[in-house]
Parts: C-alpha cells; structure tokens; sequence
C-alpha cells in the first residue's frame, strides 16, 4: 500500500453523495471519519469552525477541497475520508469553487500524515488522475488511482524548467515558508508541491521548504525568503516583511513554478 492508502481505507470513500451547502459537505466527509472510527463528531464541527472563522482556504484546487482543523483529543487516530459529491457546491472560493470532492484528514500530530499529502499532491497534478477519479464508480476504482504514479507533470501541461538550473541562489540555503491556518493540511499539501518544482530546478539543496501556520509565520518569516499561501491566509497575515506570494491551485506545478520564478526573477 502507499502512503496514501494507509491512511485511506475503501470503506473511507463515498460517491455521489448529497450535500446541499459547504457545511453539510464537510460534516459528510466528517461523518466518514466518525464512522471509520478515525475521530469524533467534536473535531467535525472543529472543521466546520475552521472554515467559518478562516475563510475558504481549504478549497486548494479547483473542485477539490482539504477539510481538516487542528490536532486535538477529538483525534482518535490519523486517518483521512474521500467524498465525492452528486453535485458540486459553492465554498466561497473565488477561483476554485464550485468544489465537487471534499477529503477530510484527522491527525493526531502534524507528522504522521505528512508521506500520505505528498503523495496526494503527486496524484492531483497529473490531469488523468483527476479525471480518473472524477469518472471512478466505485471506490475500489478511486484506490486504484490513488496506488498507482502519476502519468503526466501536471493536469494544466507541464511545467517549465528551462534555465532555472543555472539561476539556483547563491546562498548555501534559503528557505520558504507554505503557510495556512492550522500548518498541518493545506501548507503541507503545498509544500509537497513546491518540493516537487524545486526538484525538477535542482534547486532542492539550495531552499529547503517549512510548512506552518498563520501564528508561527508571523515569527519565523524573518528566516525566510517568501512565503506562500493562499489568497485568505495572505490578508491574515498582512505585512510580514517579507514577500508573500499567493497561489490559488496547490496541485499545480505549473502556477507554483511561475510563482516561484516570479520570487527569484528567474
């Protein structure tokens, strides 16, 4: 099994299930770890809070969402669901909505699920998979995809790396901050990503990549070059010294890539 699936049980995916606004979305993937014995009803409400109180940032890609919230008791075990729903409902999402697919991750700390989000961002930059998955019509099909590597660089046609070698910084190391409001979902999940382009620019010794959350950003910025997160973190966090670049897919690595290029004028 991958990393992934470890975390992801057949019995941990629904499809085509009802939800009639972005609350009953969530409390349904909710209701899968509840079922899973995963967590308790207490840490779904915690995920609907979450999105309450921070906005739609959980919406990471188009038509795809990361419910999740932080570690707390309600956390019987790590663990993740997969909903897919009958029909796609608004998050309030600028650019992603409407959102169509909603995973829910409960962990028990911000380590143990960090292999099964990276493969999960190589699965949702490949254009097939995303497609194969919208099309699965069991959930035995939707593990299927999820086992398997990604076919392609990314669903939105690849992403350039001409030149990008010989523009590596200067500096032994620098660092990137991912950022969200929790610093255990959606920042990993963006991390991997961005890992994913620095590995592609040869770049991976050069910027090392922190994922955190709103609070510790704010203090470790000034270790960092950049930050980046998502369009409702960066008015969270405001002016925090340094540049905080925006990025509205975190499965792309085509727009990470031109994020990335923008920081460093490459």
């Amino acid at each position: 099994m991958s990393a992934l699936t470890d975390l992801l049980s057949v019995n941990g995916i629904r499809l085509d299930v009802e939800a009639e606004d972005w609350r009953s979305a969530v409390r349904a993937s909710g209701q899968v770890l509840v079922d899973e014995g995963i967590s308790t009803a207490e840490y779904t409400e915690a995920m609907v809070r979450n999105v309450e109180e921070n906005g739609p940032y959980i919406v990471i890609a188009p038509g795809f969402a990361l419910a999740h919230t932080r570690p707390f008791e309600a956390v019987l075990r790590t663990g993740m669901s997969w909903v897919r729903l009958a029909s796609p409902v608004a998050f309030g999402h600028e650019t992603n909505d409407p959102v169509q697919l909603v995973v829910a991750l409960a962990a028990v700390d911000s380590k143990a699920h960090t292999a099964a989000l990276a493969a999960l961002a190589k699965v949702l930059a490949d254009g097939d998979n995303v497609r194969a998955l919208q099309q699965a019509t069991s959930p035995e099909e939707v593990l299927r995809v999820l086992k398997g590597e990604p076919s392609g660089a990314d669903g939105q046609g690849g992403s350039p790396v001409a030149s990008a070698k010989d523009a590596a910084p200067a500096l032994s190391e620098q660092k990137i901050l991912t950022v969200c409001g929790n610093g255990v979902g959606t920042s990993l999940f963006l991390k991997n990503t961005l890992e994913q382009v620095l590995d592609r620019w040869g770049w991976s010794r050069q910027v090392s990549v922190e994922a955190t959350d709103t609070i510790s950003a704010k203090g470790k910025a000034s270790e960092a070059v950049a930050i980046l997160t998502s369009q409702e973190i960066a008015r969270t966090l405001g002016d925090v010294g340094i540049p905080v670049k925006v990025v509205r897919d975190f499965s792309s690595t085509t727009e990470v890539d031109a994020v990335l290029r923008d920081t460093y004028d490459v």
